[in-house]
């Protein structure tokens, strides 16, 4: 089953993007052809530069893979992930 009648967005919460980004990129780069869409967000000023950011993915493909791809970020120490799913008529 293909998520075409859904619209999956993941929101990722890094705590220390630093320590945890590399991990992180492995899996995102695992199912890349499953983003359709990435957007990272983190305070930076000219004098901070936060640990913390978020990661905003938009999913496409079957919804397993979206599923798996969830779990396994969840599944980094520090990193916390929430789905949101737009159903489409």
């Amino acid at each position: 089953m293909t998520n075409d009648s859904r619209h999956v967005i993941l929101g990722v919460h890094i705590t220390n993007r630093v320590q945890e980004v590399p991990e992180v990129q492995k899996v995102l780069s695992e199912y890349g052809c499953n983003i359709r869409t990435r957007l990272g967000l983190h305070e930076v000023s000219d004098t901070f530069c936060s640990p913390a950011g978020v990661l905003l993915l938009e999913l496409v493909g079957e919804t397993k893979k979206c599923d798996e791809l969830a779990s396994k970020l969840g599944q980094i120490a520090g990193v916390e992930v929430k789905q949101m799913v737009f159903e489409h008529p």
